[in-house]
């Protein structure tokens, strides 16, 4: 079974939370939070400041958390995803796309209400836990989890097993 680790940054500012478009190997796009895979051998903080900053350009100094948690369990693909997401409150610098593994396209502040929008569509695993995480701002990070099932069609399905 394949295993990777994801590191994301819930990174928030005067305008808002920064969400970055990603195209997809299928040609298509979506929004997610900023960040990447952690590496072998690298520290999920150390990922995490590294993919930002290649992503889009904003260095950030110091992270809180992880805020949330996320398992998801695909064994009908053979695969294991987690997810660890932190907070940086505003990073230094400007927005500059130049993401060298070419995926990052776009890079924008939503406000924190209004993050929704551009996430529908996406994994429950990505839009679930970040729109609880703005709505209800939690003291101890939950963990959510998810288990993808192959459906009618060939189809995936995504089953929410809870936090």
């Amino acid at each position: 079974m394949r295993r990777w680790s994801v590191a994301g940054g819930g990174i928030e500012g005067t305008s808002g939370v920064l969400l970055v478009r990603n195209r997809r190997k299928n040609g298509s796009y979506d929004w997610s939070t900023p960040g990447g895979v952690v590496d072998p051998g690298e520290e999920v903080v150390e990922a995490l400041t590294r993919e930002v900053e290649e992503e889009t350009g904003l260095r950030v100094p110091q992270w809180t958390g992880p805020i949330y948690r996320v398992d998801v369990a695909a064994p009908v693909l053979d695969w294991h995803l987690t997810v660890e997401v932190f907070r940086a409150p505003e990073p230094d610098g400007s927005i500059h796309i130049d993401d060298p593994d070419g995926i990052v396209v776009e890079a924008r502040w939503f406000a924190a209400d209004a993050c929704e929008d551009p996430l529908d569509g996406n994994h429950p695993w990505v839009t679930e836990p970040l729109v609880a995480y703005l709505a209800e701002r939690w003291a101890e990070p939950p963990r959510f989890r998810y288990l993808v099932e192959r459906g009618d069609g060939g189809e995936l399905d995504v089953v929410t097993l809870g936090r």
